[in-house]
């Protein structure tokens, strides 16, 4: 399984719990050490994106808050507070499964990992996954005809 069908395996997990379906996880070494979903509804908190709950997971997994060396593999490209969040965790590399057209913060709506402005130079992957974006319009949809 490559680490992008582990992060869409996650967003699976959240559909099934009715949250917007986007998963990730933080790999370090070649090895997975943080998997998340979204929780937002589950949580009730703005804050439990799957990015941010990855990130604390891999920070007490290696005992620091600074993830050099992690890479991020994500279903959907972050937003602004996860872009902000990799930023500061030190995340080296993120790999995005697919574009977000209203909130994307990677280079779609604003470009934040990659902004002089913020001395932040992430590289960015980007690795469209047909089924990054199924598995949100079907979501979408699904709660549209309800």
């Amino acid at each position: 399984m490559s680490f992008m069908e582990a992060a869409l395996k996650e967003a699976y997990k959240a559909k099934e719990k009715l949250e917007v379906p986007v998963g990730a996880v933080i790999v370090k070494e070649g090895k997975i050490i943080a998997e998340a979903h979204n929780l937002r509804e589950t949580l009730k908190s703005p804050l439990a994106h799957a990015e941010i709950l990855a990130i604390n997971k891999a920070s007490k997994f290696i005992g620091d808050w600074r993830l050099s060396g992690c890479e991020l593999y994500v279903s959907l490209e972050p937003c602004v507070m996860c872009a902000g969040a990799i930023i500061q965790s030190r995340i080296s590399k993120v790999h995005i499964g697919t574009f977000d057209p209203k909130a994307g913060a990677c280079g779609t709506v604003a470009n934040i990992l990659n902004h002089p402005y913020l001395d932040s130079f992430i590289e960015v992957s980007w690795e469209y996954n047909e089924e990054c974006s199924k598995v949100l319009i079907d979501f979408f949809k699904d709660r549209r005809n309800k």
